[in-house]
């Protein structure tokens, strides 16, 4: 029988919550591993009360978690801690996202992990790390990108600094994450032998600056930020149109291009603006140009042919609505419709990983808090209906069947 995915048969614990772990096991159970998912109890997975919440269930949850398996076990019990143990021994790979120290302290630090089971990858995914003087503050994705540089870089010159309103860095981690166990296995295979990840927000967030670090390495000047339009490169930034702004980039070699959209042959030669070395030190003249040009233009449509015609890269800057309503979004499987229980159809994120061996955005659907119990303790770990029934008796074992 055909494997489902690339990632078929391999076996993951999975203690996260939120956004960045859940991240990073999602897109393993979209590549078809078998998640088995522990919360923690009465309420599990702390995103099961976070918006659009219906009859109890929200889309946040379902969105991160779709194809993971469920159990709920209080890990503070002997009992508790004795049921981990045994799945640790069975999977290849463990991921939490607890503050550093409390994996440890529930017993499913690296050093306990490892021991019983050496060939365990284990990631510990963090907002500052595990180490380093910072290690042991809470933090979120928006602290995380404070203290990278990030934040300080977003808005206009003279205002406060801007807040994204999307999960930037616990995605871009939860996808580092996954990166890097993808690798440790690889490993795996050739040695035989686990290791342990330390993958932080703080470090896949500075990993995306692309300029400003070694510009301020090398010339002892911080970049600092520039609103709608790039400092670096020129023209670069946002215009507004009738309807929407438009991103508008060229770089050297489509200068030419953008002045003979714009009808403006003589910029080309223009001793001021024939470089993007010259056109960084002209930006407000540049800008000036291009926008009294766009404001001659009836409707996005016409700004946007002219330049697509020309071969000049650009894009109306669109809202979530228009995104999700997009034909090629549509089409590509960039937005894509899920199912659930309780909340019906409703579109998510595509799954932005494909393979020509294996399909793309497989059916999955996202577990009730300790759904998968029964099945997990007696499939996975061979206990009997006695033990399973005791242990739920005791309180170790909870379920919610309607979150």
């Amino acid at each position: 029988m055909p494997p489902k995915h690339i990632l078929d048969g391999y076996q993951v614990l999975d203690f996260t919550h939120a956004l960045a772990g859940p991240t990073a096991t999602r897109l393993m159970a979209e590549m078809g591993a078998d998640i088995i998912k522990v919360e923690l109890p009465p309420g599990g997975d702390m995103s099961r009360v976070l918006p659009v919440k219906i009859d109890g269930r929200t889309s946040y949850y379902v969105q991160q978690n779709r194809g993971k398996k469920s159990i709920c076990v209080d890990l503070k019990t002997a009992a508790g801690q004795a049921i981990i143990h045994d799945l640790i021994k069975q999977v290849d790979v463990v991921v939490e996202n607890f503050s550093p120290g409390v994996a440890a302290r529930l017993a499913i630090g690296w050093e306990q992990v490892h021991a019983l089971n050496p060939r365990a990858v284990m990631c510990s995914i963090s907002a500052l790390g595990q180490q380093g003087p910072l290690a042991d503050l809470p933090g979120f994705d928006y602290i995380a990108q404070a203290y990278a540089g990030v934040t300080g870089m977003i808005g206009d010159p003279d205002g406060a600094p801007s807040l994204p309103m999307l999960g930037l860095g616990d995605v871009n981690t939860g996808v580092h994450a996954a990166c890097a166990i993808g690798f440790a296995l690889l490993h795996r295979e050739r040695s035989g032998e686990g290791q342990y990840l330390d993958i932080s927000l703080l470090d896949s967030y500075f990993h995306c600056h692309e300029l400003n670090v070694a510009m301020y390495s090398l010339t002892g000047t911080s970049p600092q930020r520039t609103g709608h339009h790039h400092f670096a490169v020129c023209p670069l930034g946002l215009f507004k149109a009738k309807d929407h702004h438009i991103c508008i980039i060229a770089l050297d070699h489509q200068w030419a291009s953008l002045c003979a959209a714009m009808g403006r042959p003589d910029l080309v030669s223009d001793e001021r603006y024939n470089s993007n070395q010259k056109r960084c030190t002209q930006v407000p003249a540049v800008v000036a140009i291009i926008q009294a040009w766009v404001d001659t233009l009836p409707s996005d449509e016409a700004v946007l042919a002219l330049l697509q015609e020309h071969r000049v890269p650009c894009a109306p800057v669109l809202s979530v609505a228009e995104v999700v309503n997009h034909p090629h979004m549509i089409e590509r499987g960039t937005v894509r419709q899920v199912h659930d229980a309780k909340l019906g159809e409703f579109s998510v994120p595509g799954m932005p990983l494909r393979f020509s061996a294996f399909p793309n955005n497989i059916p999955l659907e996202a577990a009730f808090v300790g759904q998968h119990n029964d099945a997990v303790l007696s499939q996975v770990l061979g206990y009997d209906a006695a033990r399973i029934e005791a242990l739920r008796a005791t309180g170790v074992l909870h379920t919610n069947p309607n979150t």
